[in-house]
């Protein structure tokens, strides 16, 4: 992205959101939107395009909330370790690690916005964020990192199978792994050991509860 583009979209995220503490880690701010749909309509005018998915950066999901709390409270996860934040919308996650004393931490996501509100957030809460665009899952680029950690990204089908299939290699090399997830019908909860429960606050708009229900997972050895 060009600095005009990023300053743009900058611009557009500090004018449609508002820094909030995280519910359930409230020693981390990040920019969320107060609605949902309006957001998503603001952003398909920005880009001039239709049919874009909707604003994940905007808000603080589940998964990723339940997943920045266990890291925080269990640092050595991640401490002086290179790690990785797959889809990581607000970069909430990533934060988190880099809180917790990781040496390094990149966030990735295939939409634009949510690196660049990962990068505002990462500001806000006096870490340094490593941005990468483009999509890891069939991306066969060779990077490797220590630890993999994925907030809520089993939601959709294809999504879930491909997600799985590349923290699968990453941990057949060595890489911890650890996901957070609400409950979404795609995780793969037989190929997977629970390690940890949270009570999650969300909004009514985006879940089907206030308080959600979600667990931190690792892959079966």
């Amino acid at each position: 992205m060009t600095n005009q583009v990023i300053a743009d979209k900058e611009a557009f995220i500090r004018s449609n959101t508002r820094l909030r503490p995280v519910p359930l880690v409230p020693e981390i701010s990040i920019y969320v939107a107060d609605e949902a749909v309006p957001l998503w309509h603001k952003t398909e005018e920005q880009l001039g395009e239709e049919g874009l998915p909707p604003p994940f950066w905007a808000f603080a999901w589940a998964g990723g909330q339940a997943l920045a709390r266990h890291v925080l409270d269990h640092p050595l996860l991640v401490r002086s370790r290179s790690v990785l934040d797959l889809a990581s919308g607000s970069g909430l996650v990533g934060i988190a690690a880099m809180k917790a004393g990781a040496e390094a931490v990149t966030v990735s996501d295939i939409d634009e916005f949510a690196l660049v509100a990962a990068a505002l957030n990462g500001i806000e809460n006096g870490v340094v964020l490593t941005t990468t665009a483009g999509d890891l899952l069939v991306s066969q680029a060779a990077a490797e990192w220590d630890v993999i950690l994925a907030g809520d990204i089993f939601y959709e089908r294809d999504t879930a199978v491909r997600a799985f299939g590349f923290l699968s290699r990453h941990a057949a090399r060595g890489a911890t792994i650890l996901i957070g997830d609400p409950g979404r019908s795609y995780l793969p909860r037989e190929k997977l050991r629970k390690i940890a429960d949270y009570s999650v606050p969300v909004t009514r708009e985006l879940e089907d509860a206030e308080i959600k229900k979600t667990a931190v997972w690792t892959l079966l050895e």
